[in-house]
């Protein structure tokens, strides 16, 4: 059985074609724009009243070093990059990190199509080493829930808080223990696509709110025969209630939880939930 994301990554984009990511990039920046620090590179152009074409070079001041801090975007667990890239090309400096070196091996390969200058790091999410601080850190779709040990979502929220420049912005999304309990666990799913199917196995135990789903691939290949793998992924389900607990704990003001598809108050019956968090430093 292969390792997450081995062979799911080339045909991720494919299979993960009705994701909402433009109804997320949007909340996303509604978000940065109302609550967070970080800005745009085309607003900070014309703020300072200068372009890209501008020429010369002088060493940044410690000042403009900071704030340029201020305007990075982290992506956790950024997988092929179609966020990272959405986010970049509204004008945002983005960082892309996910430890499946074959999903950023899709990244890199938009980034070569669109000219963009992400820069992609192969880590660990629960291992986070940056270089500086930033000015928001963003985890969509489901990599939260990738976290499936008892005090991973506490570390992470510790390394986050370490890197986020004061007031900056922790926004995430995760599934919650219902939705695996009630809509997804204990049923296969099966789908036919032009250039690959899969069959997906959900297993899901109550007890340790882990859902193992089994994922049966079969990619065509160039000659036209189809490439049979398979890979096993584990996620965890989160109460809304144990992440506002451990955020707080953290050293973050939750701002907004909300059911990530009606966009309305989480309820016993909510999916997935949409959080965005500051960061309050002493």
């Amino acid at each position: 059985m292969a390792d997450s994301y081995e062979e799911f990554a080339y045909v991720y984009d494919e299979l993960m074609d009705t994701v909402p990511y433009e109804k997320w990039c949007e909340r996303i920046i509604n978000a940065i724009d109302e609550y967070g620090i970080t800005k745009r590179v085309r607003d900070r152009l014309t703020e300072d009243g200068f372009s890209e074409d501008d020429a010369g070079f002088s060493e940044p001041t410690q000042d403009e070093l900071l704030e340029s801090e201020r305007n990075l975007v982290v992506d956790l667990g950024c997988g092929t990059g179609t966020m990272t890239e959405m986010l970049y090309s509204d004008g945002f400096d983005m960082i892309g990190i996910d430890n499946s070196e074959e999903m950023l091996e899709i990244a890199y390969e938009k980034r070569d199509e669109t000219g963009s200058e992400i820069l992609y790091l192969n880590q660990d999410m629960l291992e986070l080493e940056l270089f500086s601080t930033v000015g928001t850190v963003i985890s969509v779709c489901d990599s939260i829930n990738y976290l499936t040990k008892d005090p991973d979502f506490e570390t992470l929220a510790g390394l986050v808080h370490n890197y986020l420049y004061p007031g900056g912005l922790f926004i995430f999304d995760f599934n919650t223990d219902y939705k695996y309990r009630e809509v997804i666990g204990d049923r296969t799913i099966a789908e036919n696509r032009e250039d690959c199917s899969f069959i997906w196995e959900n297993f899901y135990d109550p007890e340790k709110k882990i859902n193992e789903y089994d994922l049966t691939l079969y990619i065509k290949a160039e000659d036209g025969r189809y490439d049979r793998a398979e890979e096993t992924h584990f996620q965890r389900g989160y109460e809304p209630s144990e992440i506002k607990d451990v955020l707080e704990k953290a050293g973050f003001e939750i701002i907004k939880i909300m059911d990530s598809d009606s966009e309305g108050s989480v309820g016993p019956e909510t999916e997935r939930v949409f959080v965005i968090a500051r960061c309050i430093k002493e």
